[in-house]
């Protein structure tokens, strides 16, 4: 059975690389900070496309990036 991506985990990795609080980065991202935290959390496993863009660009990747 294939791994099921984990994107919440992806995104706080990366967050935590970068040495940003979940509240920062919803601010740099222009997400909001509960959102963050319910994707984080796996709550919200598939954010939508307009989320993860204004993610992966807050990152500077891409989505791709994000989801592999």
């Amino acid at each position: 059975m294939a791994t099921e991506i984990n994107i919440g985990e992806n995104i706080k990795k990366q967050r935590a690389k970068l040495g940003l609080s979940q509240e920062d980065f919803a601010k740099k991202s222009g997400v909001k900070y509960t959102t963050l935290t319910k994707i984080e959390s796996n709550v919200i496993k598939k954010p939508s496309v307009m989320i993860m863009s204004k993610i992966a660009k807050a990152f500077g990747v891409s989505i791709e990036d994000l989801i592999k």
